[in-house]
């Protein structure tokens, strides 16, 4: 089974050709060089710059997939057996480029399309494998899956293929977006886990600052992180400037220490209530270093697996997992009603 999969859900505009858990080719063209001098993504440059490469990177895809797939007419598209597209949530006008170019397709090739959902496939991310099968490794269900990124903090029970229950999300601010925030204020650009983990290893991934942990102590899975994101502000506007320049690093290992021990402890937590062992990790936080290392210590504390995406690329947008997540629902033919992805839906999942 050969499925193109499609992802404009903000600042990447990518496709993948995969067969199974397997990636055959794979092209991304990011935009972060364009968002970076404003701070985060501006949705109408988002937009123009995927309607500037959507064509380019589908052709650049099928191309570099012919080395597996032999064109039938010259055209590889006619051997591919479904198309798939990320359809929400995300980047409202963004997302629109990437399903109006599946349903294009799907409409010239005869193809039937599959709609999946972007958190679903930051999900399906611990599992994508290269052309090799390489990780290899079979599903063992239950999983809690945790999702940080810039727009969600989600843990969710994945409890077999396409069967999920959302345990927790955040009340406001993601963990990722109050990151960036956090790195902005510091002085660094767009993204800002890179930078804030960069000072905090420097700095010893020290807690100086004992900034708040909201939510730690209650007994719900459900995190917030606009009050960390305002007591850090104020307080980092209230100290004299020689110490905002001499102490950023000690901040920004604060600041992370805080996020990622509210992470932990509600990971603490959904095992304790679930009794669920084994653990996936997706979304953009999930590069992050010294939380793989907690998660790790957990999972090895509770003598249960833990997974994350096995190559770099794939822990942010991308169109790899869509088309692992998509293999799935074509196995139990979950298809899309092409009439109704004109509707971008705001709910993780349905």
């Amino acid at each position: 089974m050969y499925i193109l999969a499609i992802d404009t859900s903000a600042d990447e505009t990518a496709a993948a050709i995969t067969s199974g858990r397997k990636i055959l080719s794979y092209i991304s063209y990011t935009q972060i060089l364009q968002h970076r001098e404003w701070g985060g993504i501006v949705p109408s440059i988002a937009k123009r710059a995927h309607e500037e490469r959507i064509d380019f990177v589908v052709a650049e895809v099928c191309r570099k997939a012919a080395r597996y797939i032999k064109p039938q007419g010259g055209e590889l598209l006619k051997k591919i057996d479904y198309i798939a597209v990320t359809h929400g949530p995300g980047l409202a006008i963004a997302l629109e480029v990437g399903i109006k170019k599946a349903k294009e397709l799907a409409i010239k090739y005869e193809k039937k399309l599959i709609s999946v959902n972007h958190m679903e496939g930051h999900i399906y991310s611990c599992f994508v494998q290269n052309s090799r099968g390489k990780p290899a490794g079979e599903f063992q269900f239950p999983y809690l899956a945790l999702l940080l990124s810039g727009g969600h903090s989600e843990i969710v029970l994945f409890e077999d293929h396409l069967r999920y229950k959302k345990l927790g999300e955040t009340r406001d601010d993601a963990a990722g977006e109050a990151i960036d925030k956090a790195a902005r204020l510091l002085g660094f650009g767009y993204p800002g886990g890179p930078a804030i983990e960069k000072l905090a290893k420097e700095a010893g991934d020290k807690d100086d600052y004992k900034f708040p942990r909201p939510m730690i102590g209650t007994n719900t899975l459900e995190f917030s992180f606009s009050g960390l994101k305002t007591a850090f502000y104020y307080f980092f506007k209230s100290l004299p400037d020689e110490e905002k320049t001499k102490k950023v690093r000690e901040l920004a290992s604060s600041f992370q220490q805080a996020v990622l021990a509210v992470v932990l402890a509600k990971m603490v937590l959904a095992v304790e209530q679930t009794g669920v062992k084994n653990i996936v990790v997706g979304g953009g936080v999930s590069a992050n270093h010294r939380l793989r290392s907690q998660l790790r210590a957990l999972a090895k504390k509770v003598n249960g697996r833990i997974f994350f995406p096995p190559y770099p690329f794939l822990t942010g947008d991308n169109a790899a997992m869509i088309g692992v997540a998509a293999y799935y629902k074509a196995q139990a033919n979950v298809f899309a009603d092409l009439n109704l992805l004109d509707r971008i839906p705001r709910l993780s999942f349905a």
